[in-house]
């Protein structure tokens, strides 16, 4: 809108008399912030744009006593809606009128859209309070105002009343300020009223005339616990005698931290300032430096530190702190707990002071204990101290018997003597704890003797490892520097269990990970980067190649030298993942024999290929990116479980892309979205980089973050050796001078002797197992640190990792092209000519050479070290040689099983991750094949056996089973394990648990499996693995539905498969099969167990002893078969005890079902006891009019669910009533009830006991699997929490109680013995039951169902009498046309 203007003319003109809209106002109605100024009447009012949404407005009355402010803010309240956008409002020098001020808060209603409103130098009225009237009144009713800003508006105490009782009830206003005024002690407590009441307030401002205001506002706060940040300004005399503003309290309750400044001069309220913090737990700082106190401040102090557990550093320097005042802060340091830095130095307590400070931090006895041992940091001395006699042995004491004091300050002290000193250094020598001790500016720090003790010292303490002597006469006479060598030599010194005595620092070199899809230009950037970080060290390019640009002329030179970019002292290895997934899986082994600092930074192409320029897709980018979160996530979980791995996305060939700041904004969305979902994986950094990688400007950002990122990583791992770090440097101009990565055990020993004094043998007598020793803990050191692959038992030391996997072992997919024997088979020695023909060959410029120090053999053995490979004869040179990783897909047409018995079972088991944010990675299934080859094949005990490999698959036989392992997509992770034999399916599981199940947990630990069962048919028929998501069933699912079965059904329970469709082609239709068929007997007796063990709890509660224990049905053998002819006999014989093997297992199986459901008859017998008697409690009620159980229903969302307990409020309940027929009671369908509106108190008495007998036996039902209720299983919740309930709580008492426990009344009735039940209980259960039919009566009363007539309407139910013992019931039609013989219907 630029800076356009409107301005009225003076009243001498025609345009005066001009109405307001005809200033066209239109275009100002997407401003957010008004200012308006008190101009005089001569400049006229006028409006300009500060900025493009900022509007000023200066304001005037002209002669006709028109107020141009009154007419614009009439103006905002007619178009109030179309001001949606204004946020800001500010008021500088106008003096303002009842009208204006009724305007301004008319307009600042509750829809209003303004978030601030300031006043400067406004003038409200000679009577501001009543100006102020109606902005308190607007505030009492405003839900939109942030801040209020009150700046030189004279409105004193008065003012400040009535805002603080506006602010009081106000939800919205979360600052407050008040500038250049006069608040008063008044104003101030009413400020103070109001924060302790307000919770919405963040921020208070004051700025006084005086000091009073600042004890009444800060004690609120810190009394409240309120987390308001405080700024509190005063006014103090300069050197002039002018008056200068300045701070007297600041509280930021993100820190903790409270400052209270020496401007502040009232005693009292720092008293009062004091006793407020005693209970307070957001002050964990609290400074009062320089500020004079007073011994009854610390005598209030001392209550702070007695209560309060939440202040940690209290810092009381140069206070005036006399030895009264540091008696208090001693009593006070007894009792703390909590404070863990005190500052008293600058103070003028003397030695009786100090003895009391440092009593609490001392033991006097062997028999005492120290009474503080929180304190870690304490300071004292000063210029005015004058520590003493008494002071020093106070300090000896403590020094000698203290245990938990980290660091001591006694500063600028010119009492202590040099003989003070040498005593004090004396203490020291026994003091494990003491870390750091200060005697700057002392006096007595001098003389020879002093020096000599110190050295001392530190000859017997290793422990101490700062000694600050600046200041004093010892360092002024320059002979600290030997005392400063002694403590850097006692910090790096470490003993180790291996004899290493070499000191420690933080590592000096670090890996960069490179991430990408193959041409996202991971080579260029490599290149940039190092170009970037070493600009003088630009390789030298031949001037035939000037065409290319000099990053893509980088590309060509060694990459041996670019692999390595040093950054001062700091190695950093970079290393490219990524366009390998075709070849050998690589980077994996990388990660697994790899630790120390890394640094991950994920490469994504905008563009699908930079040479068409055609750009991905969000979606395209998303699964790149997760798929390399989850790759680093997966690997680097089993490196280190200390560190999240630090990762960097970098989006390249931006340059490429039209429009990219629209393609941008939702790539950072998706970002922002995978930093939540995986923050406690990886640590992602929140800004996205875009670079062009040719250009070293685009990339220099990148650069600077790769710095400043990996010297914070190599901060935070842990220290190694110092020679670690020399061995880096120089094991780097090793491989480049002899341009190799590996080297073997003897090449190092010899660096190590010519290179490294402390590796060094210094005499033919020197211990070489120990120099040895350290040379091979080094070795592990810098393993663990990632500069080096270390193999101790093959005496090898790869020094380039990615280089020797991309340039030695990828070698290994050119086997693919040779003539193979069997199955895939290489012969070893073929294969180990090949790699040696490879080492021996490489090409011109290839950085890596092995020569012969490292032979064809080496890197076979490395292979058999890392499980890539197996060999099929061990020990012969002439045996075949496998490698897993270059085996080829087999066609799917080909998956069938060897064996083709008619007889066959088929189990399969599926192991899938249940971790998301991980997979199982690339290098997992090939060293899974060889390690299960060394397990099944290399034990000596299956010579000759099956064990057949393809890619992703495993096909073997173990002790008669064909077993079956296949790799699942990396996208779900998962592992199938098929088993095939005429065996049982307990023995073919068993394998499955013993062998290969434990083999692939071992194998990949940092992964979490969930078991599931694979539908039988599907193992036999080899159903590829993508239709199997609905064909499996969790292990764990299955075992709780068995759990939920009675027992007669355990045996028999059937499971129902989907049928598999594909192109609207069934593959495999809808199939059922048995528990008993997929579970292993293991599987049965733990179901069986549990179950046991839940019925012995029920038959606990229910009183159920059975009178007798069914005894196991013995079937005797069969007579023995008359051997006559023997051969046929025998044969015979065989045959038949293995059938009654089997058939016993599946004997024991069934007894053991049977002996369960015999278990459960006499629970069930017991609950239809129990049933009975709450229905029949009473042979004098047996003239029933109306139905006994009765249960409510909520009606809430549309669905009924049972009603477990009753509370006073309860509303949208339903009564139904059950069909009481004898152990056949059920839910009533289309039954329409009575409605209960609400739940009173009396209600809740009536039906409490009658709930809590009719729920628990319920839940008994469902748990033992007798379902007596049937069609109630829809409407019933969770019942094990109501369990819980109804066992522990205590019996009804009054429904207030009932209602505070949460319970439906208590089961003491069924947790009594059988016979008190049937005794003791029988006039408690008629009472309860009478109240609950009587409450049942006059309800229905009141519905209006006063005949039977009416009950069979709304509930469905007869009134019938039993034949054979006259008991009256209410049944439904279907039992009275079912069971007619046996009741006769009553009139209703």
């Amino acid at each position: 809108m630029g800076n356009r203007m409107i301005t009225t003319a003076s009243p001498s003109k025609r345009e005066h008399s001009r109405d307001l809209g005809d200033i066209d106002l239109q275009a100002y109605e997407d401003v957010e912030n008004i200012a308006f100024y008190q101009v005089p009447a001569n400049l006229g009012s006028r409006l300009s744009m500060e900025s493009e949404r900022s509007l000023r407005v200066h304001v005037c009355t002209d002669n006709s006593d028109v107020n141009f402010l009154h007419r614009f803010l009439r103006h905002l309240v007619e178009y109030k809606e179309k001001y949606i956008n204004l946020a800001n409002l500010l008021f500088h020098g106008i003096e303002w009128q009842i009208v204006g001020l009724q305007l301004l808060c008319s307009f600042l209603g509750p829809s209003s859209s303004v978030k601030q409103v300031e006043f400067q130098k406004n003038v409200f009225s000679t009577k501001s309070t009543l100006a102020v009237v109606p902005l308190s009144e607007m505030l009492h009713k405003n839900d939109t105002i942030k801040v209020i800003i009150f700046s030189e508006c004279r409105i004193g105490s008065a003012g400040a009343t009535l805002l603080a009782s506006a602010l009081a009830n106000n939800k919205s206003v979360e600052e407050f300020q008040v500038w250049e005024d006069s608040i008063g002690s008044k104003g101030a407590e009413e400020l103070s009223k109001m924060i302790e009441v307000n919770y919405i307030l963040k921020k208070l401002i004051i700025l006084d005339n005086s000091s009073i205001t600042v004890a009444p506002l800060i004690s609120a706060v810190l009394a409240r616990n309120r987390k308001v940040e405080v700024h509190i300004w005063g006014h103090s005399h300069s050197t002039k005698g002018s008056m200068n503003s300045c701070k007297m309290v600041e509280f930021l309750p993100e820190t903790g931290s409270l400052r209270i400044y020496n401007n502040t001069n009232n005693s009292i309220g720092l008293q009062r300032v004091a006793c407020a913090m005693a209970w307070n737990t957001t002050v964990t700082t609290l400074d009062m430096s320089s500020v004079p106190l007073k011994s009854k401040w610390t005598k209030e102090f001392r209550g702070v530190l007695e209560r309060n557990r939440s202040l940690k550093t209290v810092n009381l320097s140069k206070c005036s702190l006399g030895d009264k005042a540091v008696v208090y802060i001693a009593a006070g340091l007894f009792k703390n707990s909590y404070l863990e830095s005190l500052s008293l130095d600058g103070n003028r307590f003397g030695g009786v002071g100090l003895e009391h400070l440092l009593c609490p931090l001392s033991t006097f006895s062997p028999l005492q204990r120290q009474a503080n041992t929180t304190l870690k940091v304490l300071s004292f001395g000063g210029e005015r101290a004058n520590i003493g006699r008494h002071g020093v042995t106070a300090i000896l004491q403590m020094l000698e018997t203290n245990q938990s004091l980290i660091q001591l300050a006694i500063c600028n002290d010119a009492s202590l003597k040099p003989n003070d000193v040498v005593k004090i250094f004396t203490s020291i020598e026994r003091n494990s704890t003491l870390r750091s001790l200060s005697l700057r500016g002392c006096k007595g720090v001098e003389g020879e003797v002093t020096l000599q003790t110190i050295m001392g010292t530190l000859e017997v303490n290793p422990w101490l490892e700062e000694i600050d002597l600046q200041g004093t006469p010892l360092h002024v006479a320059g002979k600290t520097d030997q005392i400063y060598e002694k403590l850097y030599q006692n910090g790096s010194l470490v003993l180790q269990n291996d004899f290493l005595n070499l000191p420690l620092s933080a590592p000096s070199c670090c890996r960069v990970f490179l991430c990408g899809q193959e041409s996202a230009g991971k080579s260029t950037l490599h290149n940039s980067i190092s170009e970037c970080m070493n600009p003088l060290k630009a390789p030298h390019m031949d001037v035939a190649s000037t065409l290319k640009t000099p990053v893509e002329q980088m590309a060509c030179i060694n990459e041996n030298t670019a692999n390595a970019i040093f950054d001062g002292n700091t190695k950093l290895t970079m290393c490219n993942l990524g366009g390998h997934e075709e070849g050998f899986a690589l980077h994996d082994f990388m990660f697994l024999v790899h630790g120390g600092p890394c640094f991950f930074i994920i490469i994504c192409s905008l563009v699908v290929k930079p040479a068409n320029r055609y750009p991905k897709s969000i979606d395209q980018i998303e699964l790149e990116l997760i798929y390399w979160l989850k790759f680093l996530v997966s690997n680097a979980k089993r490196v280190s479980q200390l560190f999240l791995p630090s990762v960097t996305i970098v989006l390249s060939h931006y340059d490429k892309v039209v429009h990219l700041p629209e393609r941008l904004q939702p790539i950072a969305a998706l970002v922002q979205t995978l930093r939540e979902d995986f923050h406690s994986y990886a640590d992602i950094y929140p800004t996205v980089f875009t670079v062009d990688a040719r250009s070293l400007v685009s990339v220099s950002r990148l650069t600077h973050h790769l710095r400043m990122t990996t010297k914070t990583i190599l901060q935070k791992v842990p220290q190694v050796y110092e020679v670690c770090n020399d061995l880096v440097r120089i094991l780097h101009d090793w491989r480049l001078k002899n341009n190799r990565a590996v080297m073997k055990w003897s090449e190092f020993r010899e660096i190590c002797q010519l290179n490294v004094p402390e590796l060094r043998l210094r005499s033919m007598r020197d211990n070489v197992e120990k120099v040895d020793t350290r040379r091979r803990t080094v070795a592990k050191s810098l393993h663990n640190l990632g500069e080096i692959i270390y193999f101790e038992e093959l005496g090898v030391l790869i020094l380039d990792s990615d280089r020797f996997c991309r340039d030695v072992l990828s070698q290994l997919v050119t086997l693919k092209l040779i003539k193979t024997e069997r199955n895939g088979f290489v012969p070893k020695q073929e294969l180990e000519r090949i790699l040696q023909e490879k080492l021996s060959n490489q090409i011109q410029g290839s950085n890596w050479r092995a020569g012969s120090s490292f032979q064809g053999s080496d890197v076979i053995n490395l292979l058999l070290k890392l499980e890539l490979c197996y060999e099929q004869d061990p020990g012969n040179p002439n045996t075949l040689l496998l490698v897993p990783a270059i085996l080829e897909e087999s066609k799917e047409g080909t998956r069938q099983w060897h064996l083709t018995m008619p007889e066959c079972r088929y189990v399969g088991r599926r192991l899938e991750c249940k971790d998301r944010h991980m997979f199982v990675t690339s290098d997992f299934f090939p060293r899974l094949q060889v390690r299960l080859h060394n397990k099944i094949i290399c034990l000596g005990q299956q010579q000759g056996a099956l064990y057949n490999l393809e890619k992703n698959v495993i096909y073997t036989v173990i002790n008669g089973v064909h077993v079956r392992v296949e790799m699942g997509k990396k996208v779900d992770s998962s592992i199938d394990v098929l088993a095939c034999s005429s065996r049982s399916v307990t023995d073919m599981l068993r394998i499955f648990h013993k062998l290969i199940i434990p083999t692939i947990l071992n194998l990949s630990s940092s992964l979490m499996f969930e078991e599931s069962i694979i539908r039988p048919d599907c193992v036999k028929y080899l159903i590829p693995h993508r239709f199997l998501q609905s064909q499996q069933l969790p292990l764990k699912r299955i075992k709780q539905i068995l759990l939920s079965l009675p027992a007669e059904s355990l045996y028999d329970y059937v499971h129902t498969w989907s049928a598999i469709e594909s192109n609207k082609r069934i593959i495999l239709g809808s199939g059922l099969d048995h528990a008993r068929d997929m579970l292993s007997d293991d599987d049965f007796h733990e179901v069986l167990h549990c179950r046991y063990y839940d019925l012995q709890h029920l038959a606990t509660e229910l009183a159920v002893t059975p009178d007798n224990q069914q005894q196991p049905e013995i079937i005797h053998e069969a007579d023995a078969v008359d051997p006559s002819i023997l051969g046929i006999a025998k044969g015979v014989e065989m045959v038949l005890q293995r059938l009654k093997r089997v058939e016993q297992g599946i004997r024991d199986l069934k007894e053991e079902i049977a002996s369960l459901r015999y278990y459960e008859y006499h629970l069930v017998t017991e609950l239809h006891r129990k049933m009975d008697y709450v229905m029949n409690y009473n042979i004098q009620l047996e003239e029933r009019k109306v139905p006994q159980m009765f249960y409510l229903v909520s009606l809430d969302n549309r669905s009924k669910q049972l009603v477990t307990r009753v509370l006073p409020g309860m509303r949208s309940l339903r009564v139904h009533m059950l069909c009481e027929f004898r152990r056949e009671m059920h839910v009533v369908e289309d039954q329409l009830g009575c409605d209960l509106i609400q739940v009173d108190n009396q209600t809740v008495k009536s039906l409490l006991p009658y709930m809590s007998k009719f729920m628990k036996l319920l839940t008994f039902a469902l748990k033992i699997g007798a379902h007596f209720i049937v069609g109630m299983g829809e409407m019933i919740p969770d019942l094990s929490r109501e369990v819980v309930h109804l066992l522990d709580s205590s019996m009804y008492g009054a429904a207030a109680s009932a209602a505070s426990v949460g319970a439906l009344g208590a089961a003491a009735l069924y947790g009594r013995s059988r016979n008190d039940g049937n005794q003791g209980g029988t006039s408690d259960m008629g009472e309860d039951m009478k109240a609950a039919r009587q409450w049942l009566v006059d309800f229905l009363k009141g519905q209006g169902v006063l005949t039977g007539m009416d009950i069979a309407q709304r509930f469905g139910l007869w009134r019938v009498r039993y034949r054979d013992d006259g008991h009256i019931a209410w049944i439904c039609r279907k039992h009275m046309a079912a069971r007619e013989e046996e009741i006769f219907e009553l009139p209703l």
